[in-house]
């Protein structure tokens, strides 16, 4: 969101007063198992972009969440970007990657080797039927800006129905994902306002997400019927852009406080002020307790 605030305003305007109009557009699943499709996913992914600042927010909330726990399940994992960059900050927890695209399981696991991460391990799983887990025999469950991509709400139901079997009582969960719009208006905008300095992969796979989003009343539905009272649902201030689902936090060491910090300060200029501006608007949502300075 590395923009002057203003220009939000029609946007953010529009989103409030309209009803909602968009209906979902599931995205194509050949897109992830296309051998040059998924490379350009995940190199993308992992060059300079915008993405930098979605994957330090969710890694500091995730670790918060997550503090304590002993063995984690990341529910469409894809090329495991964000996921290594979380177990690399929990060195403690095992962490179990499930997928079911073959091709973002062979990046992923290209990427963990080259990262030196050996506390992240990977399945071929279809995150509605995660049959090779029994019953509460996880700490925690992870997903981040993957839930979209399942074909129908149907499917969604159908992961939360198994995130509530596998998970233990009291364990600990962090969902992040897009929030359906109500106007393609918004869409486009929201796709396509870095279009001066992101690929235009990134920005075509960001609108096909934005397309392909749950509705804030689909995850608190879902959460009410399925998940422990203790998981509460933001989303980013009046518009539900981005959406989190998660358990309390847990106090971190000041040890992981400190690279994350370390980490903040390291990125590029523009991506921290788009790490801040998501920092802003999940605190004016209701999202508290953030460790970043």
């Amino acid at each position: 969101m590395n923009l002057p605030r203003i220009s939000l305003l029609p946007t953010f305007l529009r989103e409030l007063l309209s009803d909602q109009t968009l209906p979902r557009e599931p995205e194509p699943d050949a897109i992830m198992e296309d051998v040059d499709q998924v490379a350009a996913f995940s190199e993308t992914g992992r060059a300079e972009s915008t993405l930098a600042a979605s994957y330090l927010f969710h890694t500091a909330r995730a670790s918060q969440a997550l503090q304590g726990c002993k063995r984690v399940v990341d529910l469409g994992c894809g090329p495991a970007t964000q996921l290594i960059q979380i177990a690399s900050i929990n060195p403690e927890i095992e962490f179990v990657g499930v997928d079911m695209s073959q091709e973002m399981l062979r990046h992923a696991r290209a990427h963990a080797d080259e990262a030196g991460v050996r506390n992240v391990s990977f399945m071929t799983g279809d995150i509605t039927k995660l049959d090779a887990f029994e019953p509460q025999s996880v700490d925690g469950v992870i997903s981040t800006v993957s839930l979209h991509h399942l074909p129908t709400a149907g499917h969604l139901e159908g992961c939360f129905r198994e995130i509530q079997r596998i998970l233990k009582p009291g364990g600990a969960l962090y969902l992040a994902d897009f929030g359906r719009l109500k106007s393609l208006k918004s869409v486009i905008f929201f796709a396509y306002m870095n279009r001066d300095r992101d690929p235009h992969q990134l920005l075509l796979d960001y609108e096909r997400s934005l397309r392909a989003a749950f509705l804030l009343s689909d995850f608190q539905k879902l959460a009410k019927g399925f998940l422990d009272g203790a998981v509460n649902v933001f989303s980013t201030f009046k518009v539900p852009l981005l959406i989190v689902l998660k358990t309390p936090d847990k106090e971190l060491p000041a040890e992981k406080i400190a690279i994350l910090n370390r980490m903040r300060d390291g990125l590029n200029p523009r991506f921290k002020y788009d790490l801040d501006d998501m920092r802003t608007f999940f605190k004016l949502g209701g999202l508290k307790n953030d460790v970043f300075h």
